[in-house]
């Protein structure tokens, strides 16, 4: 069975989270009270013909009132043989406090005495176990709707099939790193093809900017010192049974130099038998 439990702060996206899990089959059930989730499991357990194989649970702030049954709730599911992964999402404070005022709706830990800002910080506290605890988190302050659910999708889907799957993205540094990472390697050392006025037009995809690149030691340096680094570790990671890890390359504005390594890097894995993802954030 392949057992979901999607969180978040308010305003990531959850709701899409979940409409991307039920579009791709999944039996979804949104701010089920943690104390009824040993029920579910039972229930769940004694179904005949495994009638539902992927459940995905959604559990955020508004479930406050229950949370300190969270943690007897999830190990009832270990007891059940029930084997969980939580997809937890975030964003920036300024981009979830734009989107409540554009949506207008109200934040559930929002009263008379607490302010926006403060109660996101609050929802963060509370919700930190199951941030800490995530097999994926998804930063969506830039990321669209429609990135958002294929994103998920793409996860669900990488449950199918044993082993780590490795997400590689390339970032601009200034327009922020992203939350989501699990490894961030700064490569704005590197020559940058921006400053040819010649190649400015073009990406870390496009041939002038690989031929440029490619021709630079300390370029396939940096390559053969991140590859290695990987290489090393990736094996520990699967042995702490990690299906998902986000490896993210920043340059200063994201188009050349992150985005030809994490090619680079992403090619490398996938030609050992890995399986990758790649996303570019700032190629639109």
């Amino acid at each position: 069975m392949s057992f979901f439990i999607v969180s978040g702060l308010s305003g990531s996206g959850k709701s899409i989270a979940l409409q991307a899990l039920e579009d791709s089959g999944f039996y979804c059930i949104d701010n089920l009270p943690a104390v009824l989730l040993p029920h579910f499991a039972g229930l769940l357990a004694d179904m005949r013909n495994n009638a539902i194989l992927n459940v995905a649970i959604g559990l955020d702030v508004r479930n406050r009132a229950f949370l300190a049954d969270l943690p007897q709730g999830l190990e009832a599911l270990r007891a059940r043989g029930i084997h969980y992964r939580i997809i937890f999402l975030e964003a920036e404070d300024s981009i979830l406090v734009k989107r409540f005022k554009e949506t207008r709706r109200k934040h559930p830990m929002l009263d008379h005495q607490t302010p926006l800002v403060e109660a996101i910080r609050a929802e963060k506290q509370l919700l930190e176990p199951l941030s800490f605890d995530a097999a994926l988190r998804i930063d969506t302050t830039r990321t669209t709707p429609h990135e958002l659910r294929s994103q998920v999708r793409n996860f669900a889907r990488g449950e199918d099939t044993a082993g780590l799957t490795l997400l590689f993205e390339s970032f601009g540094y200034k327009h922020g790193t992203p939350l989501d990472a699990d490894y961030v390697f700064d490569v704005r050392c590197l020559p940058n093809p921006y400053w040819q006025t010649e190649l400015r037009q073009y990406t870390g995809l496009d041939d002038p900017v690989v031929r440029f690149l490619d021709k630079h030691d300390d370029v396939q340096e940096m390559f053969i010192e991140i590859r290695g680094f990987l290489e090393k570790w990736l094996p520990r990671f699967e042995r702490e049974d990690r299906t998902y890890l986000t490896i993210a390359v920043g340059c200063t504005g994201g188009q050349h130099r992150s985005v030809y390594l994490v090619h680079r890097l992403a090619e490398h894995f996938a030609n050992k038998g890995l399986k990758t993802q790649v996303r570019h954030r700032e190629l639109k």
